[in-house]
């Protein structure tokens, strides 16, 4: 497994628990779901690089 970095956040209150939501409705942990969110909208906008799609999240 790659090693993670770790890192903490701020962020809104209603964001957090729409995230939390979300993780739950697809049987996530909320740090699970932030990092697809991320993956997501890195790949969606061409920035995710080349070498981490061995780390394909479904």
């Amino acid at each position: 497994m790659a090693t993670r970095k770790q890192y903490p956040l701020r962020i809104d209150p209603d964001i957090w628990d729409a995230v939390q939501r979300w993780a739950n409705d697809e049987m996530r942990s909320s740090n699970s779901q932030i990092e697809w969110i991320l993956r997501d909208a890195l790949k969606r906008y061409g920035r995710l690089p080349k070498d981490s799609s061995k780390q394909t999240m479904k």
